[in-house]
């Protein structure tokens, strides 16, 4: 059997995890260590990791760690029942929403965690 987490890269762990559980509704499962605590939304475990702005993910990369708006292929979407009032509390503890769509299907929002690390919010 597999199992799927996510871990999110923050350079302030309390800061994240007040923003995951009052803004997406995230449980706190349990710290993990003074740099980590684990969050879970419905069966899926979130690893908020603490991680020094300006540090490397990879001793081998030149690449570091940015918290600046980014993008990356891989995101996290989160389903909820009503798109607006979720947007509302994303934005209440220091997200970002830069934008969204709807249609028959529903409504989508793009928004950003306040490290940068986007995610959409989707009607279920």
């Amino acid at each position: 059997m597999i199992k799927i987490s996510v871990s999110i890269d923050v350079s302030d762990l309390k800061k994240a995890e007040a923003f995951y559980v009052q803004a997406l509704g995230c449980k706190k499962v349990r710290d993990q260590g003074s740099n980590m605590v684990v969050l879970c939304v419905e069966n899926s475990d979130i690893y908020l990791q603490e991680k020094e702005s300006g540090s490397k993910p990879l001793a081998s990369s030149s690449v570091v760690r940015d918290y600046e708006r980014h993008w990356t292929p891989i995101h996290l979407d989160f389903l909820c029942e009503n798109v607006d009032e979720c947007v509302a509390k994303i934005l209440k503890f220091g997200g970002v929403h830069e934008g969204g769509a709807s249609g028959d299907w529903g409504s989508i929002a793009y928004c950003a965690d306040p490290f940068g690390n986007g995610f959409c919010v989707i009607n279920e």
